[in-house]
């Protein structure tokens, strides 16, 4: 990934937040079957490594499984908060003329070697892991347990689990620092504009820009 400097984002805790936030990541192998790639929710054990470990499962039925099996290492992309940006945001417009569009956004990708996993107890404990986490808000949390045994488990025999030690992790996030403050400004108020009371992109380019949202 292309990274110039100031949009890097190298804390830890930072990259760990937009893939609990936003865990439905592209699974990328390259393989004999050549590339391949598939949008799945991992959850993310922080603490199982010294970057994290990520768990998810695939569908047995699952053509990338084949390729993961052998696979010395593979890409896992999160894709957090995106939005065009108009120029007509930026006062240098006004002043100069010479502005572009963009596009705003903010990314983790993982490296990590893969490991297939049949334990039955793994993927029940993952299972439970993976719905909690989407649950947990909800005034009536549906869990696994409420669904029969019987047709848990013959779900559970049609799936595979998958984890990933992280080795490699690159965060960028491309939010409006490369312009000057007064553009920065209008770039938080463009978005407010549309209405929303809180809106993530606004959020993002007044931190990491150093501006107000008002």
């Amino acid at each position: 990934m292309y990274q110039p400097p100031h949009f890097r984002e190298e804390r830890l805790e930072v990259q760990h937040a937009l893939i609990r936030k936003f865990p439905l990541g592209l699974l990328i192998t390259a393989g004999p079957g050549g590339l391949m790639a598939n949008p799945i929710p991992f959850v993310l054990a922080p603490s199982a490594s010294a970057k994290g470990t990520l768990q998810a499962h695939l569908a047995r039925a699952n053509p990338q499984l084949r390729e993961l099996g052998p696979a010395s290492e593979c890409l896992v992309v999160f894709q957090g908060p995106q939005e065009y940006v108009t120029p007509s945001w930026y006062p240098t417009k006004q002043e100069t003329g010479k502005v572009v569009p963009t596009w705003n956004y903010a990314t983790v990708h993982a490296w990590g070697r893969p490991r297939l996993i049949e334990d039955a107890a793994w993927l029940a404990h993952h299972l439970n892991a993976l719905t909690r986490s989407q649950e947990q808000e909800r005034p009536v949390p549906w869990e696994v347990a409420d669904a029969p045994d019987s047709y848990i488990t013959s779900q559970m025999k049609g799936i595979v689990g998958i984890e990933l030690e992280i080795d490699r992790l690159a965060g960028k996030w491309k939010v409006s620092q490369n312009r000057p403050e007064p553009d920065r400004r209008g770039v938080v108020a463009g978005f407010r504009q549309r209405g929303e009371e809180s809106h993530p992109m606004a959020a993002l380019v007044a931190e990491y820009g150093g501006v107000g949202e008002d």
